[in-house]
């Protein structure tokens, strides 16, 4: 690295998919420390400890769901990591050895087109953990705020919501302090939206179209700072989350990768980050290391451990082809924001944290041969997959939850809850009619529609 180099990023664009592990997804990367084809690590089965080894799989769903909640998780990594199957075979005990063996499932080197693409291309951070040994929603909120305030239990349904009130300043409101532009872009229902202090700012959520619109346009008019959650329901749900299909996420990535990359003046002033929240309850080798608490509220989870390893790609033609062996997690890149625009704190992980933004200094000039555009997969509508996965439980919660802000926007008259009560009515009629009902309470909340 040459010290005494500007930084020369403009622009961060964030794509965060969901619950897939290191090894699973880029552990035959060259150069990573991934998976050993020459000697696949293997997990005890249970009840009968059978060794379960590492093998190249060609699923593109998963199903049933692998469990992830800190529970399962700390199950998992017990050992070191040598809890990933067992955790499975116990969780779902109507599961056969083949089945149980997806779990230590990996994709070999080019199944996965566009990520290893751009993983061939562009510096892979092979130690880049979760923020804490749990699923979605923390993991989620320390991404976008270095903490979760001590929670890491996800909301359960409709009965025993679980739900908090999660009023923690966000990177956004510290951008926004700085008058620094900024805008989430989401699929149908993001799940940023369940920090209160977000409510501040509801002209700053956009579907997923306006991103293709903006990325095409000037590039001085494109926020300094996006964040991009995918769709998480129905037919096109593109979040990678099993049992969806792991190719509609493929071509998410492609579809971002290439708006960015297509208008010049953008991509040579923008970093786009690619990670992944949770590892999903897949197989990762390597044992989450001890991490800094991110402030007092330790009242499910000590917060001084990482979780497992997850797929991390920074994207940019400032960016040589290399893999990156520092320890990161999700508050590197708040560090990495807090830094370079000079932001308010966001709690002691962040400070402790190592930036990703020394990575970005080492070259004199852009690169020339970045690859693109990347041809998507092509994809055959599918049906959605039966029931709701805890991420999409919680986030129908919360949708019912909206209901009592969208009758006071609109001065809890008759009309309003006339409104309210046929949303209410039309969810309960089919269970498929949960998500198309969370996205109308969304849509009522963000713009009044």
């Amino acid at each position: 690295m040459t010290p005494g180099n500007a930084d020369p990023i403009e622009h961060i664009v964030v794509l965060m998919l969901e619950n897939n592990s290191f090894d699973r997804m880029l552990g035959t990367i060259p150069g990573v420390e991934g998976v050993d084809l020459s000697n696949p690590r293997s997990n005890p089965d249970f009840p009968v400890p059978n060794p379960v080894f590492e093998s190249a799989t060609t699923e593109r769903s998963m199903n049933p769901d692998p469990e992830h909640e800190l529970d399962d998780v700390l199950r998992q990594i017990a050992g070191p990591c040598q809890g990933f199957v067992s955790d499975f075979a116990q969780q779902y005990p109507q599961t056969q050895p083949p089945q149980r063996a997806g779990i230590m499932g990996y994709y070999a080197h080019g199944f996965l087109g566009v990520l290893h693409a751009l993983a061939d291309s562009f510096a892979v951070c092979d130690h880049w953990f979760s923020s804490l040994p749990g699923p979605t929603w923390p993991n989620r909120f320390f991404v976008h705020s270095g903490t979760s305030l001590g929670h890491v239990k996800m909301p359960n349904g409709v009965f025993h919501p679980n739900l908090h009130i999660y009023d923690q300043p966000t990177v956004y409101e510290r951008l926004s302090e700085r008058n620094i532009d900024w805008g989430i872009y989401y699929g149908d229902f993001p799940q940023s939206i369940v920090m209160t202090r977000q409510w501040l700012y509801p002209g700053r959520y956009h579907r997923m179209q306006e991103f293709l619109e903006a990325a095409n346009g000037p590039a001085d008019k494109f926020p300094h700072y996006a964040f991009i959650e995918p769709t998480y329901f129905g037919a096109s749900q593109n979040d990678q989350h099993p049992p969806s299909d792991i190719l509609a996420g493929e071509a998410l990535i492609a579809n971002v990768y290439n708006a960015i990359w297509q208008n010049g003046e953008l991509w040579q002033k923008t970093l786009l980050v690619l990670l992944y929240d949770e590892h999903g309850g897949f197989y990762d080798h390597v044992d989450p290391p001890p991490a800094i608490p991110p402030d007092s509220n330790t009242q499910e989870f000590a917060f001084n451990r990482y979780g497992p390893r997850v797929p991390a790609v920074l994207i940019s033609p400032w960016l040589d082809r290399q893999v990156i062996h520092d320890t990161f997690d999700h508050t590197s890149l708040l560090k990495y924001a807090t830094d370079k625009w000079s932001l308010g704190p966001l709690g002691a992980r962040v400070a402790s944290a190592r930036s990703i933004g020394p990575y970005l200094l080492a070259r004199q000039s852009p690169r020339g041969d970045t690859p693109g555009p990347l041809p998507a997969p092509e994809l055959t509508p599918g049906e959605p997959a039966p029931g709701l996965n805890a991420n999409q439980n919680a986030l129908v919660a919360f949708s019912r939850f909206l209901e009592t802000k969208i009758a006071d926007a609109a001065g809890r008259t008759e009309a309003a809850f006339k409104e309210i009560g046929q949303r209410l009515v039309a969810s309960m009629e089919d269970g498929a009619h949960h998500a198309e009902t969370a996205i109308v309470r969304l849509e009522a909340f963000l713009h009044g529609k």
